[in-house]
């Protein structure tokens, strides 16, 4: 049974390339029955999209959005970089789905600005072709990373991750995550939000801060490419999900029987078929 949340929140999804872990956010959405769905940009990343490579789980992930917006979920679609086309969209909406380039909800009394973080990137603003050639190798490593966590599977070990790795050991890296956490943070308070929760560099965080000119709470979602992250608003709290395949086990192994219950039947069907 779904869990009920006041407020989920995704980013940095990037389907319609082969580093989305599609699959496993599926599984996540089916879990949760949130009373609003922020998708923090870079939803759909247009920028590496192919019309060759859109799996299924990439299609049923957009679908179980609609089912929820059919069943009464707000769901707001704010814009990111990889998704920009959609920015001559933005203020419009459909039924309960909403695109815009920023949200801002009061959630118990609290100021929250949502926004997708680019803004604060110069690589986006001043120099595209800059950003988007970082995306291309930021994607071949990823592709790397997938045939290389297949191989680790299949001999029974943990997958790794290279980009994550090269975030968290790069000085460089890790300053620019700094400066625009704390960017996005002196702007909050500056324009008196309680929270502001971007997306964008994929990393995972809710961080308290006092300063001498107010208090706030920034949170970031993190992505569904390595972290596999959201954030959860629920009674009045703010928490990260990391998935872990554990939580849904029986799921899944339910969901594998029956693939290969399909599979079976197929293969009948041909050898009837043929014969």
């Amino acid at each position: 049974m779904a869990r009920t949340v006041d407020v989920v929140v995704i980013s940095d999804t990037h389907l319609g390339t082969y580093g989305c872990q599609a699959k496993e956010l599926f599984t996540y959405l089916k879990s949760v029955s949130p009373k609003t769905l922020i998708i923090n940009g870079d939803f759909i990343d247009i920028w590496q999209f192919s019309k060759s490579y859109f799996p299924k789980y990439h299609l049923k992930v957009i679908k179980k959005i609609i089912d929820l917006a059919s069943k009464g979920t707000e769901v707001v679609y704010i814009l990111g970089n990889h998704d920009e086309f959609l920015r001559r969209f933005a203020d419009t909406s459909f039924g309960n789905i909403e695109l815009t380039n920023k949200k801002i909800m009061t959630l118990d009394g609290k100021k929250a600005w949502f926004f997708h973080g680019d803004v604060f990137d110069a690589s986006v603003q001043h120099s595209k072709w800059i950003a988007k050639l970082g995306g291309i190798g930021y994607d071949f490593l990823i592709r790397l990373n997938v045939i290389s966590n297949w191989i680790l599977t299949r001999l029974g070990r943990e997958k790794y991750s290279f980009s994550k790795k090269i975030k968290n050991n790069v000085k460089n890296a890790i300053k620019f995550i700094g400066d625009f956490e704390n960017a996005a943070i002196e702007l909050a308070i500056e324009n008196d939000f309680d929270y502001v929760i971007c997306g964008h560099i994929h990393q995972p965080q809710i961080r308290e801060v006092k300063s001498k000119n107010g208090n706030c709470t920034y949170l970031n979602s993190g992505d569904w490419i390595e972290n596999l992250t959201a954030l959860e608003y629920h009674n009045k709290k703010w928490k990260i999900y990391t998935y872990d395949k554990n939580d849904f086990k029986d799921e899944l192994e339910s969901e594998h029987q029956e693939m290969v219950l399909k599979n079976i039947d197929e293969l009948i069907k041909e050898v009837v078929k043929f014969n």
